[in-house]
């Protein structure tokens, strides 16, 4: 292994020992507060039958739609995977960043800029590819220029966060042997800090929030969360009818920051499908899955920290790359390209955990309205409307499904009904 000014065979090891460390910690911690069983052990089974809950139409659509949106979603991952591979692999972006001006902390910045518009560029044919399949479907009401304006808005901030994280390696590498440290700590306040102000700070970006307007449904919400044992003060409710049709509910943030958010096409369906929604939310929120989840995300960047340091000791790493040392400003490729690597990689693990809290969150909505004929009715609903995948090949379902599908989760309710001896519906 040939090392940089900044790198010692000592250093190398220590970060290896942190790695190591944390990666057991981590694990550890997913392991034991993951709900790996929605159900007790004894609970019956029932087979997910998308046949039984949905037309022969209803079916052929979804897999239309699907068959549809794939494609540029496929071609999207691959040239995030290949502008990541170049990136790695090639001096490319070293060459790109060495022609920027200004003082290095400059360069830096003016790269990761660069870099993110070029591949924001490259991605947009597809993204309006996709958008035009979604207004055929009636699922987006998005003007051309307002989808462009969220795009626009969407491309910003990512760039501002992987500016920050981007500018951090660089400063400590060029400050610090064992800049590891520093960043593994400074990757988790991120993590942390992201987490809590995204409510108050990202999601008005995109939306306008109001309370849920008094009356009988604001009140039994109100008082269901109270049965549950839940703090709530209000629920809020997003604009999203002004961009998609789609359904959808959500909890974020946590302390303070805590919401729990209905999109406004929601509040036409039945009021006690939307109870059940709600309750699903409750289910998160009263399992703190937002604060546990910024947790292990924390740990998982405190991870990527010391595995980043790992990776770029090595010299042929970084004579790929063309640069000596991660505190070259020319190292902004590198270090963005890794970044987006562990992002693809990392998902698929992401996804199956959530899909595990996902199911519990189901449980608790039904343990908590003990209503599975509405909950059934709810989610034959929301992948009506949302058009969703009922039956998405192993490949879609490993790298994108973070829930469960719409037959798993009426399986799962009709299981319920069966442990409760309530009729099955």
């Amino acid at each position: 292994m040939t090392l940089s000014m900044t790198d010692t065979p000592a250093g190398v090891r220590s970060a290896g020992w942190a790695l190591a460390a944390l990666g057991v910690v981590t694990l550890a911690v997913v392991a034991f507060t993951t709900p790996w069983r929605a159900l007790p052990g004894g609970a019956p089974a029932v087979a997910p039958d998308p046949a039984r809950d949905f037309t022969a139409e209803q079916i052929a659509r979804a897999e239309t739609f699907d068959a549809l949106i794939s494609l540029p979603g496929y071609l999207s991952l691959g040239l995030t995977l290949v502008v990541a591979g170049v990136l790695v692999a090639t001096p490319l972006g070293a060459r790109l960043a060495g022609r920027l001006p200004g003082p290095w902390w400059l360069r830096a910045l003016l790269g990761v800029l660069a870099l993110s518009v070029a591949v924001a560029i490259l991605r947009w044919p597809l993204g309006m590819w996709s958008e035009s399949y979604l207004r055929d479907f009636g699922l987006s009401t998005q003007a051309w220029p307002a989808w462009a304006a969220d795009r626009a808005k969407s491309t910003g901030i990512g760039t501002a966060l992987t500016a920050i994280m981007v500018l951090a390696v660089i400063a400590l590498a060029r400050r610090y042997r064992r800049w590891w440290i520093p960043a593994a700590a400074g990757a988790f306040a991120l993590t942390v800090v992201a987490s809590f102000a995204y409510p108050v700070l990202v999601e008005p970006v995109f939306n306008d929030f109001r309370p849920l307007e008094a009356g009988q449904l604001r009140d039994d919400l109100l008082a269901m969360a109270a049965r549950d044992g839940v703090p709530v003060e209000n629920v809020l409710v997003a604009d999203a009818s002004r961009r998609t049709t789609a359904l959808n509910a959500y909890v974020s943030g946590f302390g303070a920051t805590r919401r729990i958010v209905v999109y406004d096409t929601l509040l036409r369906a039945p009021a006690g499908e939307v109870e059940l929604v709600v309750a699903h939310e409750l289910g998160h929120a009263k399992a703190g899955d937002v604060l546990s989840g910024t947790l292990v995300g924390g740990l998982g960047a405190a991870f990527g920290a010391c595995l980043l340091y790992a990776v770029t000791s090595a010299g042929a790493v970084r004579r790929r790359a063309g640069i000596s040392s991660l505190g070259d400003p020319r190292a902004v490729g590198l270090v963005m390209g890794l970044l987006s690597l562990a992002t693809v990689l990392s998902g698929p693990a992401q996804n199956l955990v959530s899909r595990q809290i996902e199911a519990r969150a189901d449980v608790h909505a039904l343990d908590l309205t003990r209503d599975p004929a509405t909950f059934v009715a709810m989610q034959r609903r929301l992948a009506g409307t949302n058009i969703s995948d009922l039956s998405p090949d192993l490949v879609e379902y490993v790298l994108y499904a973070s829930h469960p599908t719409t037959p798993q989760r009426i399986a799962l309710a009709r299981s319920w009904a069966r442990l409760n001896g309530l009729p099955e519906p």
